[in-house]
């Protein structure tokens, strides 16, 4: 499927601070970026780095004043596919070792405070129909309600107030998972028919020797999903993480199904297809 994603974040920096972005599409296998562009105003001279193993690229400058970035894509995201209840949940003996970090808590998802809880609520299922019906619990559960959490709220906070937003709803299902001793990782992504349209936070587990992406608000359908960045939760995977404190001034992100034309001569540049990566 080709998408055209789009992301413009105008934000102040008053006073000056160190500032990284993750909005760049993933150098991912079976999702290969046909075009891109990134512009900014004023001028920025960014660092930029990829992560060797998720493909995940990140923009770092010291920023001051107003800075307006513009991000665009046409990204081709393959074929994506639902997981099926039949995956296969593995012993921790046989998970490659690369794996088992996303079986620990981490900062957003207390799984060690849900052992319990988990096997009462599914213990008669496993694998992917575990993952299933979690991500059921969640659906009949929690609220999908903007402004019911902030930036420190936590999967075991969520639990108590039954509301928040997708990235409540990704620890929610990560820390669930994981308490049922299945590998989950924060995933970020432009998801075409999400509304309104943002950044999405979305999960991914490990089941049948392979990482099977999980939207747990039920909002985008998978097979929309672009993939921006990867990690234990939200505190790895944020669009914008600052030294400093910021303003925002307004943002807009976009992810709409297109046939591929290219930019304006002189105003896109060509990028390479997406690596191998474990």
């Amino acid at each position: 499927m080709k998408i055209r994603v789009r992301a413009e974040l105008v934000y102040r920096f008053d006073p000056p601070t160190d500032a990284i972005y993750k909005i760049q599409v993933a150098h991912w296998p079976g999702q290969n970026i046909l075009e891109e562009r990134l512009e900014t105003t004023p001028h920025v001279d960014f660092i930029e780095n990829e992560d060797d193993e998720f493909g995940a690229r990140t923009l770092r400058a010291h920023l001051s004043g107003e800075v307006a970035l513009t991000y665009e894509a046409v990204v081709d995201n393959g074929v994506l596919k639902g997981l099926p209840p039949v995956t296969v949940q593995h012993d921790w003996n046989d998970l490659p070792p690369e794996v088992l970090t996303y079986l620990w808590p981490s900062r957003y998802c207390p799984s060690d405070q849900f052992g319990r809880f988990v096997e009462r609520t599914f213990g008669g299922t496993v694998g992917g129909e575990r993952v299933l019906a979690i991500l059921e619990w969640i659906k009949a559960n929690i609220d999908y309600e903007p402004g019911a959490s902030d930036s420190e709220t936590t999967a075991a906070r969520t639990f108590i107030d039954r509301a928040g937003v997708c990235r409540d709803f990704t620890h929610m299902g990560i820390t669930l998972c994981r308490a049922s001793g299945i590998p989950a990782r924060a995933v970020s992504a432009y998801a075409h028919q999400l509304t309104p349209p943002d950044f999405h936070a979305i999960f991914e587990v490990w089941l049948s020797d392979g990482w099977w992406l999980v939207d747990p608000t039920g909002l985008a359908p998978v097979e929309g999903l672009v993939r921006i960045a990867c990690g234990r939760d939200a505190a790895d995977i944020a669009f914008l993480t600052t030294q400093g404190t910021c303003s925002f001034v307004r943002q807009s992100v976009t992810a709409v199904a297109a046939d591929w034309k290219p930019f304006p001569e002189g105003e896109g540049s060509s990028a390479s297809s997406a690596r191998a990566t474990p």
